[in-house]
């Protein structure tokens, strides 16, 4: 097989030089590139000195001298600055970034005689026109183009401060795309959508791999799955649990933090040293940025920022970043405006504060975590996780493989190519792994082709106070205000005062005390009803003599596949599981058998033809139960690191072949193999799925005699068969 920078041999050794050895090897074409580099910097200063009228620059040769002397300033001054400004730079948002540079300008042209800018703010904008017109010139500063400078700054503090460790054992990066299904990739790598993944397949021998979820196809279950090997009792993206009296969210760090509490025993997939980069739960991580478990850890080792040094190191990203996303933010208005005229269906509304929080996702947390990834590998740290959000946020609001859906996974392929760049400088040998956690399934929203969400059909079956708990799983909204909230936790000077001013915004919530008769939540295509006012499970007695006639509503409904209730599995359908894949029922019993499983769980109609379901909340794009490519996402790996010939099915199997590899490749990582392999306090995991025998039933009918569930509550394991429609039988909570 090809040698590959992602996969190299073990016998090399690493070092951390200055410079790498085909850097050194090379220095015609160095002095090339820098050449190119000031010629193009001494035209755009000229341009921008034609443009903004304070600024002055008499001739092309005061340009070049201006250029050069900015060059060398932030080469010896802007390491230090950094290392003295970096909290204030992090905690501003970047925006201290921007100022350090046009004022490291303005001091600047005030040595030259033929250079003047006038004041601040003509400095300021010369650093934003200069980063444009460099970006548009071909990006020869771009940090996302494995810039030699960015590298030799990055890797000179890592030396300094002793971070970076020399071995021969080599490390895992896990590069998440989030919501990615694997029948997408492979049409993405056969158009031309993914050419960097695509050269690892072809020239390099990388294999793709599938495997199938539980029932819960979502980030928060399945990276508990991943990153701890134990996803058990994780019904949804978001759940209420009658013995708290509230919901929990997956992605509100409090939550998060709790989640990982119960799911972890201590030896996740990165404990040994590892980094987590914008997660949801963080795998037991030493290092970890933007990941909501961790965002409100005060006591977390390390000072302020560090963790994005690598980001602003380059004096230059900052400025890229904020033009990029008032880039992006132009391009999801067009977007949403060209689907509104052409009447592409389906879609949902798109405002101007989503576009904020696109950006967001696309450009500015994933230029964090290619810097943040990348000087973790210089480091040499022996595990790396992180999740790009980008595809799956635009996914949802604008579909699978839309044109500008696509455009945003092109950019994360080229994201992972310049993360690949840094690793022929790291001080050991990597893997790259790329995955998806789950994929998306498309199609109109359950409110677009019925009218009515599921809270009204809940409501229209005996009114009271129905509770539809937050419509949407805004993952991207959720990633923006962890990390404001990551920089406001710090208790510093800053940190205080950055959680003053925004006061209640910055933690979580708390929780609405009052407790509602009915809890509806949604899940994508997955619909969760809860009776928080009768203990325990609740039994479909129960529920029928609350709401007269709702089982018999939603079993019916042409918009619902199927539902459960009280152990069963109802539908009028025949065979209702068989669209769902010969895993399905395997996958509701072993939900049924969670302590927190909902009285009632719906899933939506899955229309094989079209390859379509109906999402709960308004997303074009969904995931969270079963029906298409949600349940299917992939791993894509070296051909070296094996992959099971049985079919890998849950997030927790997944985990264990990843254990398995990290053990194959010596210590790194993989210490207590066997502890890894078992979660929640050493509970074994399942290691398989049974078949479940299929019955017949229609409406529930009361059983003398019934057993008792885990909740305390009575239950059936029969259903009679007055009507014929389908329904499959279910073991109770263990």
């Amino acid at each position: 097989m090809p040698a590959h920078p992602c996969a190299l041999k073990l016998e090399r050794r690493a070092t951390l030089a200055p410079l790498s050895l085909s850097e050194l090897a090379m220095p015609v074409r160095l002095i090339g590139r820098l050449t190119v580099v000031l010629v193009l910097d001494a035209a755009a200063l000229l341009l921008i000195a034609w443009i903004l009228p304070g600024v002055h620059v008499d001739s092309f040769w005061a340009g070049l001298v201006l250029a050069a002397t900015m060059g060398i300033a932030n080469a010896v001054v802007w390491p230090v600055l950094l290392r003295v400004a970096l909290p204030f730079t992090v905690l501003t948002l970047g925006l201290g970034a921007l100022f350090l540079n046009a004022g490291l300008l303005l001091a600047v042209s005030s040595l030259l005689d033929d250079v003047r800018v006038e004041d601040f703010w003509s400095a300021l904008g010369v650093v934003l026109l200069l980063s444009l017109l460099t970006m548009l010139l071909g990006g020869v500063l771009a940090l996302d183009r494995g810039d030699l400078w960015y590298r030799l700054i990055v890797r000179r503090q890592l030396k300094r401060s002793k971070l970076a460790r020399r071995t021969d054992e080599p490390g895992f990066v896990f590069l998440e795309i989030d919501g990615l299904a694997h029948d997408v990739l492979r049409r993405a790598l056969r158009d031309g959508n993914a050419p960097f993944l695509a050269r690892w397949i072809h020239d390099d021998g990388y294999k793709l791999h599938g495997w199938e979820t539980h029932w819960s196809s979502q980030t928060g279950a399945c990276q508990a799955g991943l990153l701890h090997g134990d996803d058990h009792d994780m019904p949804a993206f978001r759940w209420w649990e009658k013995d708290l009296g509230r919901a929990i969210v997956t992605n509100h760090p409090k939550d998060a933090a709790e989640i990982e509490r119960r799911h972890s025993n201590g030896r996740g997939l990165l404990h040994d040293d590892g980094a987590s980069r914008a997660n949801i739960l963080s795998g037991d991580a030493t290092h970890s940025m933007l990941t909501m478990s961790t965002v409100l850890d005060r006591d977390r080792p390390g000072r302020i920022g560090q963790d994005y040094f690598a980001y602003f190191a380059s004096p230059y990203g900052v400025a890229r970043t904020v033009l990029r996303t008032i880039g992006e933010t132009a391009v999801e208005r067009w977007s949403a405006i060209q689907q509104v005229r052409r009447d592409v269906r389906p879609r949902v509304h798109r405002g101007w504060s989503y576009a904020g929080v696109r950006a967001f996702g696309t450009v500015i947390q994933l230029d964090l975590q290619v810097a943040a990834v990348t000087a973790d590998i210089l480091a040499g740290r022996p595990s790396v996780y992180t999740t790009f959000l980008a595809y799956d946020e635009v996914a949802h609001h604008s579909g699978l493989e839309r044109p500008d859906t696509l455009a945003v996974l092109r950019r994360v392929d080229r994201a992972i190519g310049t993360i690949a760049a840094a690793v022929p400088h790291a001080p050991r040998p990597y893997r790259l792994v790329v995955l998806s956690d789950h994929g998306q399934s498309q199609g109109a929203t359950f409110l677009q082709r019925y009218g009515e969400g599921l809270e009204d059909i809940v409501a229209r079956h005996g009114g009271g106070d129905v509770r539809a708990e937050d419509a949407h799983s805004d993952e991207g909204r959720a990633a923006l205000t962890a990390s404001v909230t990551e920089f406001a936790t710090r208790d510093t000077p800053a940190g205080r005062m950055i959680r003053t001013a925004a006061g209640e915004r910055i933690e979580q919530p708390e929780p609405d005390p009052t407790v509602p008769d009915v809890s509806v939540m949604a899940s994508g295509n997955l619909g969760l009803i809860t009776f928080p006012r009768i203990p325990g499970r609740a039994t479909a007695e129960q529920i029928e003599a609350e709401r007269p006639g709702l089982i018999d509503a939603l079993r019916t409904h042409p918009g619902i596949g199927f539902v459960l209730v009280d152990g069963v599995v109802l539908s009028d359908r025949e065979d209702p599981l068989t669209p769902y894949g010969p895993n399905a029922a395997a996958h509701i019993a072993r939900t049924n058998a969670f302590p927190h499983c909902p009285d009632i769980m719906v899933n939506s109609t899955y229309w094989e033809d079209l390859d379509e379901v109906a999402a709960f909340e308004e997303l074009v794009g969904s995931h969270g139960g079963m029906g298409g490519g949600q349940a299917h996402p992939f791993v894509l790996a070296p051909a070296d690191l094996p992959w099971p010939s049985e079919p890998v099915v849950g997030a927790d199997a997944v985990h264990r072949v990843f254990r398995e590899w990290l053990h194959l490749d010596g210590p790194a990582g993989s210490h207590d193999l066997d502890a890894g392999l078992a979660g929640d306090g050493g509970r074994e995991l399942e290691r398989g799925i049974g078949e479940q025998p299929l019955v017949t039933a229609a409406e529930p009918q009361r059983q003398e005699g019934a057993p008792v569930n885990g909740n305390g509550q009575t239950r059936r394991d029969q259903v009679d068969d007055p009507g014929g429609a389908g329904g499959v039988e279910m073991p109770g909570p263990e």
